[in-house]
């Protein structure tokens, strides 16, 4: 009669962390989901959107784009006409001249003038137009870093997001297991006072609980880095609350064919965009600096008075003259430029190669660990749906005395590996589908 009573005490404290550990979590998860006054609300677009509007790097690649435009219209300015207006009075001692200085003799008069020359480039085979395409394209080239950076940020916060979310599910996990395992530690403690159970048990139990305890210190810290480095990534100086919306749409499998995704991204990276565009600036380069082997033929024309001046100038002036510039030899300064701007474009060919080869490489990786991410979802539900079953059989065979706590203690420790592989498993596959869509067609 006193054993019956002794495993019926036994079977209703043991059975009572069931309901306990529910409670803990449903009390748990309304915390987490209550809402405060200055708690952001994002779900995965609106961080993107808020990190477009605020994150410095798009600012500065913006910036650099708009930069490199203007460069363009600084080459193009030698194509216009020269237009610059004088104003120059001299006061000069009588018969003065400059001796020194020059191979000139000029005599210097005392005068007040002003005047204005114009100049005008009428060719250069090309040495100029060569240089406008070249800046153009360079410029293009900066437009598609701008948009690969954009590129960057978007997926470095789909990472931070999917990170936070991640960690936070590892948090609740790690919550449930601390209240479960303190519950078991406080009723085999009360076993064990009662001498239905052995300090053994006790032991593991309490050991069980302080491993509980060190994963939730390490989910805490994991769950307020991810938090940091999500309001880094969205432009914010200080630490911000958010409170993550995860998407309720359904889980699509990946593409079943890599080759259109390597194909894709051939065509819409913007990094081997820029390369082709620099590529072509390059060669452009090249073209002009070895038109400058070529002669350059200019015209000039010059107007003013002098309303003061010295009796032997006359006053009003006006001059035109063309100017035929023939490079004969500088050193082999030009044939030099040429050669290093033609090896430059050679380079700048092969890096696109590299790159072409590295995207390939990195579309392939990416759509192979989306599709493994894909599998472990559905896998880490399965093992989660195991190890719950494993844990009641092992926590009624402890009930029944018929197994020892070191069987309940692993059991434990399984269910929680796979509440936490089952809780990041969605994540994880919902960023290797960013990841994917980054190295293929931007996201």
């Amino acid at each position: 009669m006193i054993e019956k009573l002794k495993l019926a005490l036994l079977m209703g404290l043991l059975s009572a962390p069931a309901l306990s550990i529910r409670s803990v979590a449903q009390s748990g998860s309304a915390l987490q989901s209550a809402p405060t006054s200055n708690v952001i609300r994002l779900s995965v677009k609106d961080s993107e959107a808020l990190a477009l509007k605020n994150n410095p790097a798009i600012s500065v690649a913006r910036l650099s784009a708009l930069a490199s435009e203007q460069v363009t219209r600084e080459v193009r300015s030698s194509l216009w006409p020269q237009a610059y207006g004088y104003l120059t009075a001299v006061d000069a001692r009588a018969n003065s001249r400059i001796t020194a200085g020059a191979l000139n003799n000029p005599t210097v008069y005392t005068r007040a003038a002003g005047g204005a020359t114009v100049s005008q480039l009428i060719t250069d085979f090309g040495h100029t137009t060569n240089l406008v395409a070249s800046a153009r394209l360079q410029a293009k080239a900066d437009l598609q870093n701008a948009a690969a950076t954009r590129e960057d940020v978007l997926l470095a916060v789909d990472q931070a997001f999917y990170n936070a979310l991640q960690t936070h599910a590892v948090l609740q996990v790690a919550e449930q297991t601390v209240a479960s395992r303190q519950l078991l530690s406080d009723q085999v403690g009360a076993l064990t006072k009662s001498k239905l159970k052995s300090d053994l048990d006790l032991s593991f139990a309490n050991v069980n609980l302080a491993q509980a305890k060190l994963l939730y210190l390490d989910a805490l810290n994991n769950d307020k880095a991810s938090l940091a480095a999500l309001s880094a990534i969205l432009g914010y100086a200080t630490l911000e609350t958010f409170e993550l919306v995860n998407g309720t749409e359904a889980l699509a499998p990946p593409p079943a064919d890599v080759e259109p995704l390597i194909a894709d991204a051939f065509a819409k990276r913007p990094e081997i965009l820029s390369l082709e565009f620099q590529s072509e600036s390059a060669d452009k380069l090249h073209r002009a600096e070895h038109d400058q082997l070529y002669p350059t033929i200019s015209v000039l024309a010059a107007f003013g008075d002098s309303p003061v001046r010295n009796d032997v100038i006359y006053g009003p002036y006006a001059a035109a003259g063309a100017n035929v510039e023939i490079p004969i030899f500088n050193g082999f300064l030009y044939s030099a430029k040429s050669r290093e701007a033609d090896l430059r474009a050679q380079a700048a060919r092969q890096r696109l190669n590299d790159l072409r080869n590295r995207i390939s490489r990195d579309v392939r990786t990416s759509w192979l660990a989306a599709s493994t991410a894909f599998d472990r979802v559905s896998v880490s539900e399965q093992l989660l749906a195991q190890a719950n079953q494993a844990l009641e059989l092992a926590q009624t065979r402890y009930k029944l005395g018929l197994s020892s706590i070191v069987e309940l203690s692993q059991a434990q420790l399984q269910q929680t590996q796979a509440q936490i592989g089952s809780a990041q498993a969605g994540y994880e596959y919902r960023l290797a589908l960013s990841v994917l869509r980054y190295q293929t067609s931007g996201l």
